[in-house]
């Protein structure tokens, strides 16, 4: 009885949580708002262009909490994207100023309390583990006073000369089948080959590589990477979430390198609102296989992965 009521109050909690990230996803879509890119493209953004990393472990912030951290960041015009908890503040040296809100991120996981591993070993039977998803309160840098300087300054964005020979790089090294040509950009998972239209075809060439970047977040799916379902025919819902996967996929690869991310496939709006509305967890899921996308492809070429380990947070990095 113990573990079964320890087990609801667990799942109610982190359904709960769950349906105030929904909530504020389908809040900013309704409003025509992309979360994943609409910060860069605005006046309200102060912060350069990059992935939210965590000022002490130096770790990037993966999944959910990229999109909850890039939304703080704007709507109260940080100008950088270094966070720290109020004992890592601490540990630095400084602290968080009196009077500051910070913001809140998640990590999930899951724990077999004491009395489960009786009953199991007992009975002979299994342990059922309680997922939980547990909160962390994180400040931005700027929120806090007394730390290193080189912690409270920001980085200088990547020089724009830099980026397309990297994206160039990238796809040569990712060994994923790569063909130029026709008029639309598609992945063929039976085949396994992406396929994008030349450079020349688009009216700004910095699109092209947004397009390519996308394409390969799809690539990334095929069952010899990560192994997603691709079986979503055009206009059901497992494709329209796959689609949200890719395009979160290609703005955090595009913050990594420096690119302004833009969204490919605004027409999707409706059908992505559908899935959130329907499945609370969708777009944790989604941000975090998008995370796991995004490491798969960044990983070939940078030292470090820029996006994490595609859980919800990575625990190390709160």
């Amino acid at each position: 009885m113990t573990f079964q009521r320890n087990r609801s109050r667990a799942v109610a909690k982190r359904s709960n949580l769950y349906d105030e990230i929904t909530g504020k996803i389908i809040a900013e879509l309704e409003a025509g708002r992309f979360p994943w890119v609409q910060p860069w493209g605005t006046s309200a953004a102060k912060a350069p262009l990059s992935l939210p990393k965590n000022a002490s472990t130096q770790r990037s912030y993966t999944g959910i909490n990229v999109l909850i951290l890039w939304g703080a960041v704007v709507e109260r015009g940080f100008s950088t994207q270094a966070w720290v908890t109020y004992r890592q503040a601490l540990g630095l040296g400084g602290n968080v100023r009196k009077g500051e809100r910070g913001s809140t991120v998640v990590y999930a996981d899951r724990f077999v309390p004491t009395d489960e591993k009786k009953r199991a070993r007992e009975a002979g039977e299994d342990v059922q583990a309680i997922p939980f998803l547990k909160r962390f309160t994180v400040f931005n840098v700027e929120q806090c006073e007394g730390l290193p300087a080189e912690v409270a300054t920001s980085a200088p964005p990547p020089a724009a000369g830099l980026i397309e020979p990297q994206v160039e790089k990238l796809i040569k090294a990712t060994g994923i089948s790569f063909r130029l040509g026709g008029d639309k950009a598609f992945y063929v998972p039976a085949q396994d080959y992406v396929q994008v239209p030349p450079p020349q075809a688009y009216f700004e060439t910095i699109n092209w590589h947004r397009t390519a970047l996308h394409e390969l977040g799809h690539a990334t799916g095929h069952r010899s990477r990560l192994a997603r379902d691709l079986s979503g025919s055009f206009g059901s819902k497992k494709y329209a979430f796959e689609e949200l996967v890719a395009e979160i996929n290609a703005a955090f690869c595009c913050a990594a390198l420096g690119i302004v991310p833009t969204v490919r496939h605004a027409d999707y709006i409706g059908s992505w609102l559908e899935v959130l509305r329907e499945d609370n967890r969708a777009i944790v899921r989604a941000a975090s296989r998008a995370s796991k996308a995004a490491d798969w492809i960044l990983d070939h070429v940078l030292a470090e992965p820029a996006i994490g380990s595609g859980a919800v947070t990575d625990k190390r990095a709160a």
